[in-house]
C-alpha cells in the first residue's frame, strides 16, 4: 500500500486549495433595457436576443 514518505507541509496544501475559488460570471449591458445579463444569452428582464423579441415579458 502506498504511504507518503513525508508529511505534506501547511504551504503545499495551502498552495494546492487555493484554486478553489469562485468566480464571477461575466456579464454585458443589454442594448434595448441597459439592464445587466449574460452574453450570448436573452436578456431576463426584456426578453430580447439580438434585436428581436425571443420571449414575451409582462
Amino acid at each position: 500500500m502506498a504511504v507518503p514518505k513525508r508529511k505534506t507541509s501547511k504551504a503545499r496544501q495551502r498552495s494546492r486549495s487555493a484554486n478553489w475559488r469562485l468566480t464571477v460570471p461575466g456579464l454585458v449591458e443589454c442594448p434595448r433595457c441597459h439592464k445587466p445579463k449574460r452574453p450570448h444569452h436573452m436578456c431576463p428582464n426584456c426578453g430580447h436576443y439580438r434585436g428581436r423579441e425571443v420571449k414575451e415579458v409582462e
